[in-house]
């Protein structure tokens, strides 16, 4: 019994905090914008694409100038980390052991711009454009919102709460340069800097919120599980009129055995994937259900008649609670200009699936691995290659830590935030609690239309400066609740 009454002791939000002033956030934003703006500009220029080799040089470049970003906010230490891909970006500002420590984690590559004939301006020469869901513009470039626009708010913030000299607490920052393809070395990294990223809280905004007047806080991600896919037929590419009808073809082989992995509801057919996969109940999704979704409007966004998914869930559900399938990319044979009459030798695909908590990511790639080999037919081989994977990740909404984000989404918006799972995956999050044991506060400003990961990629300005102004109040609000 003492130690139930010490646990709920030890959890319970502080009645009465010391309270700490924050004060003239608007004001310094005001004072700023431009400068804001220019700076994020500047950083959106440089094409940091990690997937791409042939952009190495402007990784690097990148990983530099986020550097000088963070000494020029007020940071005591900035480095840059080696790792055996591209660098991390470590800086800190350590006021008082006895505070409590934020550890902010974002990054600074982003997707490949491709394709690039669906752009309507150049994706590393950001342009401000007006938009139905951003009247007060929005920044088009790639990684405008995923996630240099993002990143850069808590550079921005920290540097009004240094240059004001309102800082409640220690804050350090962990930037790296490989999320988009896997963050391969980050585990290793973090492993081996437990002590230098020792922290109270990760606060990450690489996620984001339901509408400008709904705020919401991501309390949920779902896991991710990356493959490629090689199927190979004849030793090489054969005339279709000598051929065809008589050697497996083998895009068609491809194409029959992706269509496969999904049966008539929609439901994926590799035995054993949905072993793991947590029902919520009734009322868990009655509570997911109340938060605002216009379901014509998300037609209309995307230009689609109807949407399409898993039987027995809404499209909410389907893209948070539930595990999905989908081909990423398919390509073999002649795809130029014209007419080549050929029967290919080889066929591949790009496929990810979402996963939800408790499924695990390895088990997954080995179960879809297996079923995949195991349903191709004679005359054709069949190669899965595994690239990178991750956890799902469910954040508690009982801490103080969520409340303190809550509480600043309030003071910011004029509303308490919808606490919402997402379904995009962020694999780090599940990593930092097996090795730091540290919880995640995930407080996105982005906008689903944003279209990340896509052509014409934009942040809204009024959503980089709302971070701005919002991510300093949760810093107040966290150190008041630990009882600083």
């Amino acid at each position: 019994m003492l130690i139930f009454v010490f646990l709920i002791l030890r959890h319970k939000i502080p009645t009465n905090p010391k309270p700490i002033l924050m004060q003239n956030i608007q004001k310094y934003i005001t004072e700023n914008k431009q400068r804001f703006l220019d700076e994020l500009i500047e950083l959106l220029k440089i094409p940091s694409v990690s997937a791409d080799s042939a952009f190495s040089q402007d990784v690097l470049d990148t990983a530099y100038a986020v550097k000088t970003a963070l000494d020029n906010a007020g940071c005591d230490t900035v480095e840059i980390c080696e790792t055996d891909g591209y660098p991390i970006v470590y800086g800190e500002k350590l006021i008082d052991p006895k505070l409590p420590t934020i550890l902010v984690y974002g990054h600074y590559d982003v997707q490949p711009p491709d394709p690039m004939d669906l752009w309507n301006s150049n994706p590393f020469k950001p342009v401000i454009e007006v938009t139905e869901q951003h009247p007060e513009g929005a920044i088009f470039a790639r990684g405008a919102c995923d996630d240099k626009g993002q990143m850069y708010m808590h550079v921005k913030a920290l540097e009004f709460m240094v240059k004001t000299d309102q800082l409640p607490c220690n804050v350090k920052f962990m930037i790296e340069g490989e999320e988009e393809v896997g963050s391969s070395n980050l585990s290793l990294f973090v492993a081996k800097n437990r002590e230098k990223l020792a922290n109270d809280i990760i606060l990450i905004s690489d996620t984001g919120m339901i509408a400008n007047d709904v705020p919401s806080i991501t309390t949920g991600l779902r896991g991710l599980s990356y493959v490629e896919v090689e199927v190979t037929g004849p030793n090489r590419d054969l005339h279709s009129g000598l051929y065809g009808g008589a050697v497996a073809n083998p895009i068609n082989i491809l194409a029959k055995m992706i269509a496969s992995l999904h049966d008539g509801n929609n439901h994926i057919t590799i035995p054993g994937f949905y072993e793991k996969v947590e029902e919520l109940s009734k009322a868990e999704r009655a509570e997911m259900a109340k938060a605002p979704f216009n379901l014509e409007g998300y037609k209309k966004a995307l230009n689609i008649a109807s949407v399409y998914g898993e039987n027995g869930y809404t499209t909410n559900e389907r893209n948070s609670i539930r595990p999905t399938l989908d081909v990423n990319g398919i390509w073999g044979g002649y795809t130029g200009e014209g007419a080549k009459t050929v029967i290919p030798s080889k066929a591949y695909a790009k496929i990810s699936m979402r996963l939800v908590p408790h499924q695990d990511w390895k088990e997954i790639t080995q179960l879809f691995k297996t079923h995949f080999e195991s349903i191709a037919p004679d005359g054709v081989t069949v190669k899965v290659t595994p690239h990178h994977g991750g956890q799902g990740y469910v954040t508690p909404i009982d801490t103080f830590a969520f409340q303190a984000a809550s509480k600043a989404y309030e003071t910011t918006f004029g509303k308490k935030p919808v606490p919402q799972r997402s379904g995009g995956s962020i694999p780090i999050v599940s990593l930092f609690e097996k090795e730091l044991g540290s919880k995640t506060i995930l407080m996105g400003f982005g906008l689903d239309s944003d279209a990340i990961h896509s052509p014409n990629e934009h942040f809204g300005v009024w959503n980089y400066l709302k971070g701005i102004e919002t991510i300093p109040y949760f810093y107040k609000f966290f150190t008041e609740m630990k009882g600083i």
